[in-house]
């Protein structure tokens, strides 16, 4: 195939014209997270979202860092994730506008019942980290530029303690979604960062649990963001902004409140 056909389709995709504006079109696409995607968050939301405004949303589930890098592209018209200052970055720098926080839960610390290192029920998590490495007890990181890497990352920093000369020893860098590293973490018997939704939906357990939970610095905001039609005018901004302001709505909060996995709330909606 040329590369004139394959440019062609990704406008089509896009529904961009040969003169790269916006073509009317009923759907958008969201760059978000696995975490949102593997939750079942979208699943359930998205059928009221296009009941009530009839526009249709199309999710490209990836970790954060790459959803940014999409919307940096044009490659979206909403970007949906989790790393404000990452966010904030993507704003200052002119790729999106009118940042919206939308919704929150948390990140644990899950592990093997066993518990190698003797975390389970520390509220310390960067103290928790120190102790995991002092005891060279395995752990599993996304090591993908998501969201809960980045959160790691920073926990890591908090801590006093940079892992990555444990590359590959104690220290592990499984390169994938949530799902998977919650997969790989399970099968090793190590220790993970995971968001809570993810765990909550995941079903390969095992003889594993929550360790660590409650400490404020392991909140998990969401932002949503409408990819700036400025620097790129094929963006659906109507139906853009049609997402975020029904995620903000009392309809939209409601419908992120009513999502639950085995009873339990998986994303609190953000007060307006």
């Amino acid at each position: 195939m040329s590369r004139t056909i394959v440019f062609l389709s990704a406008m089509m995709l896009l529904g961009m014209t040969a003169g790269g504006q916006a073509t009317d079109r009923a759907f958008i696409i969201v760059q978000s997270t696995t975490s949102t995607q593997n939750s079942g968050l979208f699943d359930f939301i998205l059928p009221k979202f296009r009941a009530k405004t009839g526009v249709e949303v199309r999710v490209v589930a990836v970790g954060t860092g790459q959803a940014l890098k999409n919307g940096r592209n044009g490659d979206g018209d909403v970007v949906l994730v989790h790393a404000r200052a990452a966010e904030d970055r993507f704003i200052a720098e002119g790729f999106g506008i009118e940042r919206r926080d939308v919704m929150y839960n948390d990140f644990v610390i899950i592990g093997p019942l066993a518990d190698p290192a003797g975390i389970s029920g520390m509220k310390d998590a960067p103290a928790v980290l120190a102790k995991i490495a002092s005891a060279q007890a395995l752990w599993v990181s996304r090591g993908d530029n998501s969201g809960t890497h980045i959160k790691e990352r920073a926990l890591w920093r908090a801590s006093g303690i940079d892992p990555s000369g444990a590359s590959g020893k104690w220290y592990r860098e499984a390169g994938s979604g949530m799902g998977a590293t919650l997969n790989t973490a399970v099968g090793m018997g190590a220790y993970t960062l995971t968001d809570r939704a993810t765990w909550v939906s995941f079903r390969n357990r095992r003889a594993f649990e929550v360790m660590v939970e409650g400490d404020s610095c392991l909140f998990n905001p969401y932002g949503a963001m409408l990819v700036n039609p400025t620097r790129h005018p094929h963006v659906n901004a109507t139906g853009g902004r049609a997402f975020i302001n029904w995620l903000s709505s009392a309809d939209g909060r409601d419908a992120i409140a009513a999502y639950k996995v085995r009873g339990i709330q998986l994303f609190h909606p953000t007060a307006q």
